[in-house]
């Protein structure tokens, strides 16, 4: 039997009294029927371009987040020559990118990966897809508004501060992102396009300027000093390199959670989750590539994602002038960034709400279509995540754990994909993106080093972190995702062992199949 996925709810749906539910024939497909009810309106506007939703994606990757979050880490534990662990990184996403925008072609609904657990591996798949989505997601927003919260302070003058003043300018950073997603769409929409612009000034442009002007090295520089850093060989530093060049690729889901929104999702989507990961691995590569050309190794050494690695590096090549400018386009980057990750986790809150899994308060959403319930817990928690931000070592952790945590999202959802492709559950034919035979090698492919990546992400690495981590850090990614996973059991074991009464109250406002 194939599981025919349906669209998002329309705006003539029945409304009934809250706390009712309606069966509808979608039901014995295995699928959730949406309703609206009389007081909790669950229907989002799309409002959305196809340029939209590509540039949401762009800024949830974000080549200056990603790239200049890793390249000081990368120059530490590999020494060098990490260029090749990044560009395979890339083609590799690329094909995990593919079976998002083939599912999405299909089941263009709001939360994307979540939705599509659920609907293709049944009610337990998709709750703990959505407790992995969500947690990973929150994270990854909780380490942005903390880097972007350093930004912010290098960019009004303080960048010497530590501990609670960084916390104080990540939860700014985090309040600006908040505002700028419960304003009116087009005020969203302009930031966004606004830090494409400003990643394509501050990256591209900045990068192509090195590399035409200042460029001190050879080609050679991109593979040389391989094993030269913390990690004890070559293969070794091979294999940490990629697993730090995966925090670069991430988030270009994001066009799948805000599908909802997006015109003529089926075409649209798919077109948005590809292109903007092509665009957006293009920038990080050739940036990459100009700064390890033009910049000398020690300076790259000396970087991290708690410092500005680049400012020193255009002011010794430009002069003073130029800081203040640069750093005003980083910043703008770094908001669009945090304001496209609040819209892309809350949507996957706002999903979880509808379905049952979450709060069904947290659906609601206002008159001009935002789900402001959905949007507010999403910032108080990852406003909370940023007391991490007090040690160190804790927003290692957690930028550990968002790393991981998607790749673990990565595996569940090629891996429910192709499982169900192969048992007939799910038809590719029937989507608005056909690749043939093609799909299932894609597929298989994308499974295989999607898990391959988690376990490589997740491997405790002593020469990857400071002299003196904790246990706990080094397994950061196994004990965090391991908790999850474990009180997600726990809360299905009780909800399947609610009493009968409660069960009996439950149902009894059931109507009739419509």
């Amino acid at each position: 039997m194939h599981i025919h996925p349906i669209d998002p709810p329309p705006d003539n749906l029945p409304t009934i009294e809250p706390g009712r539910t309606v069966f509808c024939a979608e039901e014995s497909q295995g699928l959730v029927c949406p309703v609206r009810t009389a007081r909790v309106p669950q229907a989002l506007h799309r409002s959305l371009s196809l340029w939209n939703s590509l540039t949401i994606g762009f800024a949830t990757v974000s080549p200056v987040a990603g790239l200049y979050a890793i390249i000081g880490i990368q120059t530490v534990v590999a020494g060098g020559g990490w260029f090749p662990a990044l560009a395979l990184c890339l083609v590799m996403q690329l094909l995990v990118a593919t079976v998002y925008a083939e599912l999405s072609s299909q089941i263009p609904i709001a939360g994307g990966a979540y939705k599509w657990a659920r609907h293709l591996g049944g009610t337990i798949t998709g709750t703990y897809a959505g407790a992995i989505y969500v947690s990973s997601t929150i994270a990854m927003l909780t380490t942005t508004a903390y880097t972007g919260g350093i930004w912010l302070a290098i960019f009004f003058g303080s960048a010497s501060g530590t501990g609670v003043t960084l916390v104080m300018w990540g939860a700014v950073f985090m309040l600006i992102c908040t505002a700028l997603n419960l304003a009116h769409v087009s005020v969203f929409k302009f930031l966004i396009s606004l830090g494409v612009y400003a990643e394509i000034v501050g990256s591209f442009g900045v990068a192509l300027l090195l590399f035409l002007l200042f460029r001190q090295h050879e080609f050679s520089e991109l593979f040389a000093h391989l094993g030269t850093g913390t990690a004890p060989s070559r293969t070794a530093a091979f294999l940490a390199a990629l697993a730090i060049s995966g925090w670069a690729f991430i988030g270009f889901d994001a066009c799948s959670t805000v599908a909802e929104e997006t015109h003529e999702p089926k075409r649209m989507v798919p077109r948005a989750i590809f292109f903007s990961l092509c665009m957006v691995g293009s920038v990080v590569l050739f940036n990459s590539a100009a700064l390890t050309l033009s910049v000398h190794r020690d300076t790259l050494r000396q970087t991290s994602a708690s410092s500005d690695p680049v400012t020193p590096v255009i002011v010794d090549n430009f002069g003073a002038w130029a800081e203040t400018p640069f750093l005003a386009i980083i910043l703008v980057a770094f908001l669009a960034c945090g304001s496209s990750m609040v819209r892309y986790t809350s949507r996957i809150v706002f999903s979880m709400a509808r379905e049952g899994s979450l709060p069904a308060s947290l659906s609601q959403v206002t008159d001009a279509g935002a789900p402001r319930r959905a949007v507010l817990l999403t910032v108080a928690l990852a406003t909370l995540g940023l007391l991490f931000g007090l040690n160190d070592e804790a927003v290692a952790t957690v930028l550990a754990f968002g790393t991981g945590g998607l790749y673990a999202m990565f595996a569940m959802t090629t891996g429910v994909g192709l499982y169900t492709r192969l048992t007939g559950r799910w038809d590719p034919s029937l989507g608005h993106l056909k690749l043939g035979s093609w799909g299932l090698l894609i597929n298989t492919v994308a499974f295989l080093w999607s898990v391959f990546e988690l376990v490589n992400i997740a491997w405790p690495r002593p020469y990857a972190v400071a002299p003196d981590a904790p246990w706990w850090q080094l397994w950061a990614v196994p004990l965090v995702l391991g908790g999850i996973l474990a009180l997600t059991t726990l809360s299905i074991i009780v909800g399947r062992n609610r009493p009968l009464v409660s069960r009996g109250k439950a149902e009894s406002g059931k109507t009739e199949p419509s």
